[in-house]
């Protein structure tokens, strides 16, 4: 399998992991130093704070992705996909309007960088007007 296909197969499986709620085998898949960069937000670094950013995530949203595209470099080392988020917003998050179960259907992005079939860097793409739009702000 070329490089290209393992990191395909990587981002493939860190999707169907995300969709199955498998939070494990979704952060397994995570180098320990994973750098995020958060749409419209800041950057961190570290397996402990992605695994924090996740459990609020889970915490105040339920989403799926579907519709999901794949690109890979020729050498494997960096990844774009591109998906549908379908989702519901079940918990106010800080800073953002109250949440009361409003459902949103969101086009977006998100840029990998792979190294050792571990995604080292992710940087997630989505417009959040549209979202505020759509959850009533």
């Amino acid at each position: 399998m070329s490089h290209a296909d393992q990191t395909r197969d990587l981002i493939r499986r860190y999707y169907a992991s995300f969709n199955a709620g498998d939070m494990a085998a979704f952060l397994a898949l995570l180098a320990e130093g994973v750098v995020h960069d958060i749409n419209q937000g800041g950057r961190e670094t570290g397996l402990p704070a992605f695994r924090a950013f996740m459990e609020r995530m889970n915490r105040n949203y339920r989403e799926q992705l579907v519709d999901i595209e794949i690109m890979t470099s020729a050498d494997g080392s960096r990844a774009a996909a591109e998906f549908v988020v379908l989702g519901e917003y079940l918990v106010t998050d800080t800073g953002l309007p109250e949440a009361h179960g409003q459902t949103y259907r969101l086009p977006a992005g998100a840029f990998f960088e792979v190294r050792d079939n571990k995604v080292t860097r992710i940087s997630n793409y989505y417009n959040l007007q549209d979202w505020l739009a759509q959850v009533g702000a």
